[in-house]
This record gives structure tokens, C-alpha cells and sequence, in this order.
């Protein structure tokens, strides 16, 4: 898997103050800010639903394994 250094970093920054223009990059940076903490944000709901999900079927699994060991 390749990696991305700062060179290639600097390159994009490059060209995205020329295509985008100087005025409107810190708006763009904002809103693309904004896209990946909302992104974060889904995916971090998702997986703490999928964590409660998997806690939920241990909890009911060692329920009936308590139940079978009383009878």
C-alpha cells in the first residue's frame, strides 16, 4: 500500500489553490472539514450499534447458560 508524504501533500494543496482559486480554498478546506467529521461521526455510530449488538448476544448467551446450569 503506497503511502502519501508531504511532497505529494504539497502538490495537492498546489493545485487545488489553482483550480479551486485562493478566495475559495478556506471555504472549500470547511466544507470538506465538514464532510469528514460527519463521516467520522456515521461511522463511528454504526460501529458502537454493531459493538452493543455482539455485547447484547453475550449478555443473552450467558443468561441462558446461567439458566441452564441452575436446572
Amino acid at each position: 500500500m503506497p503511502t502519501i508524504g508531504w511532497f505529494e501533500i504539497l502538490i495537492v494543496v498546489a493545485v487545488s489553490i489553482v483550480v479551486i482559486g485562493p478566495k475559495d480554498f478556506p471555504f472549500m478546506l470547511k466544507k470538506v472539514g465538514s464532510w469528514i467529521g460527519s463521516t467520522k461521526r456515521y461511522i463511528s455510530g454504526i460501529q458502537n450499534e454493531i459493538s452493543e449488538i455482539d455485547y447484547d448476544d453475550e449478555e443473552d448467551k450467558n443468561l441462558k447458560d446461567k439458566k441452564n446450569d441452575k436446572t
